[in-house]
C-alpha cells in the first residue's frame, strides 16, 4: 500500500496496490488539505469488506439492511482505525453515526481490557435523549456479535436502573452532558479510562449551551484518547473551538457545510401570522402527506398548534423540552409506528431523529438560526429517499429568510397559489453588491468658510502678559483676634465646639430625673403624717436653712416626684420622720460622699426588691 503526496493542483491517487484493477462500479475522489498538501483518495463504494470491518461487523451490517457504505462512512472510517482525530462534516441522513459507530466496536473488540469489573472506555455525548437514545440503538445493533456492552444514560428518569448498570460494568457509555454529570458527581461514573470520546452533533455541543458542562467533562477524561465530531454543519467558529483540545485532527467533509439534501424539494409561501394554522390544515388535507414533521419555534406554541389540529380531525402530538420523558417517549414511539401521522415539534426533534418515511417538513415557525433550517429539512429525504420542505413566512420572519437562503447558498421556490398569501410578508430582494461610486460634481456653498483649528487660532492670537502676582505679607494676628472658627477647641465656647461623641469611661455619671427636670410637682398631702409648719424665709446674708432643722418638713416645689425612687440617706444625715433623707433648700443635687467620689449611678430595681422606703440597691 503506497501513498503519495503532492502539492496543491495536483492530483495523486492512493489505491490497495499499485497494479491492482478497478474493480469498483463507481469511485469518488476525495481531497484532504493539510498543511498546505492535498492528499487525494480514490475509494472503492462497492461494500463494507474493502473498509477493512471485522467478519462480526460485516455481519452486522448485512443484517441491518446496508449493502454498500455512505460517502462519509467511506472516507471516515480508514484514518479512524488508524487512531486518528476527526472532524467529521456530512449531509443529514448520510450514516454519520455509523461512521463512528463501526470503528470504535473494532477497536474496542482488538485491544480488550484487562480482567475485572468492566469500566467506560468509549464516551459518547449528544445534545438530547432522544437522540442518545438512537445512538444506543446503532450500538446495539452493530454490536450483535460482540462482547461489548453498552449504556444510555439521560436525564428524565430514574437513575436507579443507570446507576446499576454501571456497576455491573460496561464498554460503551452514551449520555447526555446533565445526567452524566450528576452522576460523575454523585462517584458513580469513572471517566479515568476513556479511549474513545465521541462528540454528536458537535455544533451544538460547543456552542453557549453546552460547552461549559463539555470543558467540564474534558478535566476529567484521560490526555491520551481519540477524539471525534460529528455533524451536518461545522461554523468556522467550532471547528477553531474545537482544533483547543484535538490532536493532529484529519478534517472530512463530504459535501460544503449547512448545505441541504439533492432530494429535499424546498418552498416557501407568504401568509399572514394569524391564518398559518388553516393553510397547515389545509395543506395536509390537501396533499399526500403520510408522515410529517412540524416545527415550531416556542414549547407554547407547539401545544397550541397540535391542539389547532385535533380539533380538524388530524391526529397530532407535541413533543418538546416541557414534556416528560415518558410522554417524550409515547409520542416518538407512536410517530415510528404510523398511530401518530403528525408531529408537533421544536427543534428538540431537529437533531439526529431518524425516523423511517417521514415525507413532508413543515417549517410552521422559520429559525432565527440558519443551521436549524438545514437540521429541520433533514428529517425528510433520508436513505435516498424523496421528500418535501414547506416554509410559512410572515411579516416578522422575512430576515430569517434572507439569512437561510444566504447560508445553504440558493433561493427557496415561492408559492403564490393559495388563498392566504399575503403580499405584506414578502421580504425585499437581498442586497446586492454596491458597484463604484459615482462622481457628483458639487456646487460650490453659500455658507461661510470653517473656522481654522483651535491650534491655529491660539497661535493667531496675540499672547495675553503675564502679570506678576502681588506678594501678601503673612501677618500674624493674636489669638483673641483670629475667627471661633480658627480657634482651637480648648478656646472656643462650650456650645460652639464640636461635637464627638466621649469614649464610654469618660461619659459623665447619669443624674437622677428629680435633679435633672426641676419642675414643680404637686403632690397630695400624706393624711397621717401631722402638719407641718411652713419653713421660714432664708437669712438676708444669704444663708441656707436645713428642712432637716425645722422636723423634716418640705414645701411642694422640693417635694420629689411620687413615681420616682428616693435615694438613701448618706451617712451622718438626720433622717426625718417618714424616713427619708432632708434636702437642702438651695441645691438639688444630692450631698456629695465623704471619699470625694462621684456619686452613684441609680441601678435598676430589681423584681425582689425591697419597698418604697428601701433602696433596692
Amino acid at each position: 500500500m503506497a501513498s503519495m503526496m503532492s502539492a496543491p493542483g495536483q492530483r495523486s491517487a492512493w489505491r490497495t496496490h499499485p497494479h491492482a484493477p478497478i474493480r469498483c462500479a463507481a469511485t469518488r475522489w476525495h481531497s484532504i488539505s493539510r498543511f498546505g498538501l492535498t492528499l487525494t483518495l480514490d475509494l472503492c463504494l462497492t461494500d463494507f469488506a474493502s473498509l477493512d470491518l471485522i467478519e462480526p461487523l460485516l455481519r452486522a451490517v448485512a443484517e441491518a439492511g446496508y449493502v454498500k457504505p455512505t460517502p462519509i462512512q467511506v472516507r471516515a472510517i480508514p484514518p479512524l482505525l488508524k487512531g486518528r482525530d476527526m472532524i467529521g462534516c456530512a449531509q443529514t441522513g448520510t450514516g454519520k453515526t455509523a461512521a463512528f459507530a463501526l470503528p470504535v466496536l473494532q477497536l474496542l473488540t482488538e485491544h480488550s481490557a484487562s480482567r475485572g469489573r468492566r469500566v467506560p472506555r468509549a464516551l459518547v455525548l449528544s445534545p438530547t435523549r432522544e437522540l442518545a437514545a438512537q445512538i444506543g440503538e446503532s450500538f446495539r445493533q452493530y454490536g450483535t456479535h460482540l462482547h461489548v456492552r453498552h449504556e444510555v444514560i439521560f436525564g428524565g428518569v430514574s437513575q436507579k436502573p443507570q446507576v446499576r448498570a454501571l456497576e455491573r460494568g460496561l464498554d460503551v457509555l452514551v449520555a447526555t452532558p446533565g445526567r452524566l454529570l450528576d452522576l460523575l458527581n454523585q462517584g458513580f461514573v469513572d471517566l479515568t479510562h476513556i479511549e474513545f470520546f465521541v462528540l454528536d452533533e458537535a455544533d451544538r455541543m460547543l456552542d453557549m449551551g453546552f460547552i461549559h458542562d463539555v470543558r467540564r467533562v474534558l478535566k476529567v477524561l484521560p490526555t491520551k484518547r481519540q477524539n471525534l465530531l460529528f455533524s451536518a454543519t461545522m461554523p468556522q467558529a467550532i471547528t477553531e473551538l474545537a482544533s483547543s483540545f484535538l490532536d493532529d485532527p484529519v478534517y472530512v467533509a463530504v459535501t460544503p457545510p449547512s448545505t441541504t439534501v439533492e432530494r429535499v424539494e424546498q418552498q416557501v409561501r407568504f401568509v399572514d401570522r394569524g391564518n398559518k394554522p388553516r393553510l397547515l390544515i389545509d395543506l395536509i388535507q390537501s396533499m399526500d402527506v403520510d408522515r410529517a414533521i412540524v416545527f415550531t419555534r416556542t414549547k407554547h406554541g407547539a401545544n397550541r398548534l397540535a391542539t389547532q389540529l385535533e380539533r380538524a380531525g388530524i391526529v397530532a402530538a407535541a413533543i418538546h423540552g416541557n414534556k416528560s420523558q415518558n410522554a417524550r417517549t409515547r409520542a416518538l414511539d407512536g410517530f415510528r409506528d404510523g398511530d401518530v401521522p403528525i408531529l408537533v415539534a421544536t427543534d428538540i426533534a431537529a437533531r439526529g431523529i431518524d425516523v423511517d418515511g417521514v415525507s413532508h417538513v413543515f417549517n410552521y415557525d422559520l429559525p432565527n438560526i440558519p443551521e436549524s433550517y438545514v437540521h429541520r429539512i433533514g428529517r425528510t429525504a433520508r436513505a435516498g429517499r424523496p421528500g418535501m420542505a414547506i416554509a410559512f413566512c410572515d411579516e416578522s420572519e422575512g430576515a430569517f429568510l434572507r439569512d437561510i437562503e444566504r447560508e445553504i447558498g440558493e433561493s427557496i421556490e415561492v408559492v403564490l397559489d393559495h388563498p392566504y398569501h399575503c403580499a405584506a410578508a414578502v421580504p425585499p430582494p437581498a442586497r446586492a453588491r454596491r458597484s463604484a461610486p459615482v462622481q457628483v460634481e458639487r456646487r460650490p456653498s453659500s455658507r461661510p468658510a470653517p473656522r481654522p483649528p483651535r491650534d491655529e487660532r491660539s497661535s493667531s492670537r496675540p499672547a495675553r502678559e503675564e502679570r506678576p502676582r502681588e506678594e501678601r505679607p503673612h501677618v500674624e494676628r493674636p489669638r483673641e483676634e483670629r475667627p471661633r472658627a480658627e480657634r482651637p477647641r480648648e478656646e472656643r465656647p462650650r456650645e460652639e465646639r464640636p461635637m464627638s461623641r466621649p469614649a464610654r469611661d469618660e461619659r459623665p455619671p447619669s443624674r437622677p430625673r428629680s435633679d435633672v427636670d426641676s419642675r414643680p410637682v404637686r403632690q397630695e398631702p400624706d393624711a397621717r403624717a401631722p402638719r407641718r409648719s411652713p419653713a421660714p424665709a432664708a437669712s438676708s446674708g444669704g444663708s441656707s436653712v436645713s428642712i432637716g432643722d425645722f422636723g423634716g418638713g418640705e414645701s411642694a416645689s422640693e417635694r420629689p416626684r411620687t413615681h420616682e425612687r428616693q435615694r438613701r440617706p448618706t451617712p451622718g444625715t438626720p433622717v426625718s420622720d417618714g424616713g427619708r433623707a432632708p434636702r437642702s433648700s438651695e441645691s438639688t443635687a444630692p450631698a456629695p460622699r465623704a471619699d470625694g467620689d462621684a456619686p452613684r449611678r441609680r441601678r435598676r430595681r430589681r423584681s425582689g426588691g425591697g419597698g418604697r422606703g428601701e433602696g433596692g440597691e
